[in-house]
C-alpha cells in the first residue's frame, strides 16, 4: 500500500514544470565542445527544404516558420558515429507548436524504418520556458508504431536571449546530449534492438507541430506572430563517416578516450536531473514498458 501511495508522489515530482530556473548547474569540469574543429554551414550542410525561408551567412544560418513553409538542412556526408554541436538561438514570445530541431536521422535512406536521435525545442507561451526534448527512435518506432524514448528538460538560462551550445555525442556504446558542455541525458547501448547503429545524416529544421508540440497540442501555433526564427552557427561535425575505415576511432565527451562520463560530468548531469528533468518516458506509468526495456536492464 506504501508503494501505491508513493507512485503519485514520484511521478508528480517527474512531471511537473522545474521551478529553479536561474540556478546553474556545477561544473562538469570538461569541455568538450573546444575540442573539436567549428566549421561554418557551407562546409558541411546543404539545403534540405524550404530555401525561400532560410539566409546563410559565412558561418551560420537562419532558418523561418511562416504559414507557407518552414525550412530544413542536412550534412553533406552521413555518419556512424560522431559529436555534432550547434549554437542556437530561439525566437522569444509566443512560439507554440512550433519545433526547432537539431538531429541524427536515416530516414530518407530507410523510410518507415529508420533511426532517429533528436534535440527538439518545444514552442511555448507567453511567461513560459521553452521545454529541451531529447529523443531517440530505433529502427522505425518513430514512425507508424511510436515507440519515443523522450526526456524532456527547462533549461536554467533563457534560450532565446543568447546562442547556447548544444551537442550530441554518438558512439557504439553510448548517446550523450550535452547542453553548453553539460551532460543532461546518457542514453546507454544495453542491446543491439534499442540503440541506433546504422549511418546517419546530421539535420536542422522548423516546423509546425501544432498537434503535439505545446502541451500536447492545447496550444497551436498562431501565424499572427510570424515568422518564427531559428539560428544556428558554430558547427561542429566530427567522427567516423559511412566512408572513414573500419579502424577509424570513435570520439569522446570525457576527458577518457574510452568514452563515458568522468565523476565530475556524472554529478554535473545529476544535477541537471534533479532540478531541470521535466519528463522521463521510464517513469511514465501510462507507456507500454515492454516497448522500452532499456528502462528496466
Amino acid at each position: 500500500m506504501a508503494t501505491i501511495v508513493f507512485l503519485p508522489f514520484l511521478l508528480s515530482l517527474i512531471f511537473l514544470p522545474s521551478t529553479n530556473a536561474g540556478y546553474w548547474p556545477p561544473s562538469p569540469g570538461y569541455y568538450p565542445s573546444t575540442k573539436f574543429r567549428s566549421m561554418s554551414f557551407y562546409q558541411g550542410f546543404k539545403n534540405l527544404w524550404g530555401p525561400t525561408h532560410q539566409s546563410v551567412d559565412n558561418s551560420g544560418i537562419n532558418i523561418w516558420l511562416d504559414r507557407n513553409s518552414g525550412s530544413g538542412f542536412k550534412s553533406v556526408k552521413p555518419f556512424r558515429s560522431g559529436y555534432f554541436g550547434a549554437s542556437i538561438k530561439l525566437q522569444p514570445g509566443y512560439t507554440a507548436g512550433v519545433i526547432t530541431a537539431f538531429y541524427l536521422s536515416n530516414n530518407e535512406a530507410h523510410p518507415g524504418f529508420h533511426d532517429e536521435v533528436d534535440i527538439e525545442f518545444l514552442g511555448t507561451t507567453f511567461g513560459k520556458p521553452y521545454t529541451l526534448q531529447t529523443n531517440v527512435y530505433i529502427r522505425g518506432s518513430g514512425d507508424g508504431k511510436i515507440v519515443g524514448r523522450e526526456m524532456k528538460f527547462h533549461l536554467w538560462f533563457d534560450p532565446t536571449k543568447d546562442f547556447h551550445h548544444y551537442a550530441i555525442l554518438w558512439s557504439p556504446r553510448e548517446i550523450i546530449f550535452l547542453v553548453d558542455d553539460v551532460p543532461i541525458r546518457r542514453y546507454a547501448r544495453k542491446s543491439v534492438e534499442t540503440f541506433p547503429l546504422r549511418p546517419m545524416w546530421l539535420y536542422g529544421s522548423i516546423w509546425d507541430a501544432s498537434s503535439w508540440a505545446t502541451e500536447d497540442g492545447k496550444y497551436k501555433a498562431d501565424y499572427m506572430y510570424q515568422p518564427f526564427y531559428g539560428k544556428f552557427t558554430n558547427f561542429k561535425a566530427t567522427g567516423c563517416t559511412a566512408y572513414s575505415s573500419r579502424w577509424c576511432h570513435p570520439v569522446s565527451t570525457s576527458p577518457y578516450r574510452s568514452g563515458g562520463l568522468s565523476r565530475q560530468q556524472r554529478q554535473a548531469m545529476n544535477w541537471v536531473r534533479s532540478h531541470y528533468l521535466v519528463y522521463d518516458y521510464c517513469m511514465d506509468s501510462k507507456r507500454d514498458h515492454s516497448l522500452t526495456p532499456e528502462c528496466w536492464r
